[in-house]
């Protein structure tokens, strides 16, 4: 998963004709981290962040771990049977 986020990043750096180093010195990321990064999709999650804000497309992670709305149940027996788990067992 990670490394088709880091192609899908590097893509869009090489559609707004951006080098690497460009990104980079807009983003904060250091160099080092952005290169490893496109090669292997390791990155911490603030530095994604950084890099998704400077690309414009920061706003694609408000939906990441969106709760599913209630109008998505058509019944309370739906709702009743939803086994999503509320809490942790650890």
């Amino acid at each position: 998963m990670g490394i088709h986020l880091a192609k899908q990043v590097q893509a869009k750096r090489l559609s707004m004709n951006w080098s690497q180093k460009t990104l980079s010195e807009r983003s904060g990321v250091s160099f080092g981290v952005l290169k490893k990064f496109e090669r292997t999709g390791k990155i911490s999650l603030e530095s994604l962040l950084k890099i998704a804000m400077t690309l414009g497309v920061l706003e694609n992670f408000k939906d990441l771990f969106k709760e599913t709305p209630l109008e998505h149940f058509s019944s309370l027996d739906d709702l009743m049977k939803d086994k999503t788990r509320k809490r942790g067992r650890q």
